[in-house]
């Protein structure tokens, strides 16, 4: 990421030998994430929200549901936009104004793996086919940058979807719960020397060789992939992300999303 500050030599060389030894600096194994905090509901006034603390990094997400028209070419589906703002606030370097690349790339992957994993049933957001549906928009802020914004962001905005309540009583209907039939998980992970780690802290993403984030969900299946930075992954590297990443989401799940 081309926005954080360089990180000291002698710093840089503590990550490495420690990752070596199967060891983070702060205490975490290769595979470990930092720990997570969901607060649901966190915006009274949202049709679905949370708040998620994962270590330091600190994202927002707010579902808005209103009424509007399909596309042309899925008239018997609803709609869904997601987006990413990294605040001025979260870190020294992000800047006020439209979305930079990174911003759109974020924004993308975690769409992506919600979209693909179908995890809202948009079938069921016809209002009147061809001309009406439910639209679902979800904002994510970055309020504290520590971090691994995508894997925050994908859990921000699956916590907020699942707490969503469609207003139906605005068209003489009754409201409901957003229709939900998965529970997708990104796991992002940085290829530090030779070695692969999840979920990689602020100081890990500055000495990384690469990144690369799968997303899947209960079906086991990828929905979404993105590699990121200039560094290679070889095909051992790809087959350990893909495992570490069913094994991961798996446990994020049942902890957080049953």
């Amino acid at each position: 990421m081309d926005t954080l500050a360089v990180i000291s030599g002698l710093k840089r060389d503590m990550i490495l030998n420690s990752i070596k030894r199967g060891k983070r600096l702060d205490g975490r194994g290769l595979n470990d994430f930092r720990d997570i905090k969901i607060f649901e509901n966190y915006i009274p006034k949202a049709s679905g929200s949370a708040m998620v603390e994962l270590g330091r990094t600190k994202v927002v997400a707010g579902v808005k549901i209103e009424e509007g028209e399909p596309f042309p070419d899925t008239p018997d589906q609803g709609v869904m936009a997601l987006n990413i703002e990294m605040l001025p606030m979260a870190f020294p370097t992000f800047e006020a104004g439209p979305p930079g690349e990174e911003a759109i790339e974020y924004s993308r992957v975690v769409d992506r793996g919600i979209r693909e994993s179908k995890m809202i049933d948009v079938t069921r957001l016809v209002i009147e086919p061809g001309t009406k549906v439910w639209m679902v928009f979800i904002d994510i802020d970055i309020i504290n940058y520590a971090g691994n914004i995508i894997d925050a962001s994908t859990i921000a905005a699956v916590a907020a979807l699942r707490n969503a309540i469609v207003p139906a009583s605005r068209i003489g209907g009754e409201d409901f719960k957003l229709p939900v039939n998965a529970n997708p998980v990104s796991v992002t992970m940085a290829k530090i020397g030779d070695e692969l780690v999840i979920d990689p802290d602020l100081e890990e993403e500055q000495v990384s060789n690469g990144r690369i984030t799968i997303t899947m969900a209960e079906d086991d299946h990828i929905h979404a992939i993105q590699k990121g930075d200039v560094g290679e992954f070889t095909m051992e590297d790809i087959r350990k992300a893909i495992k570490a990443s069913r094994d991961t989401g798996n446990r994020i799940r049942s902890q957080y999303f049953r």
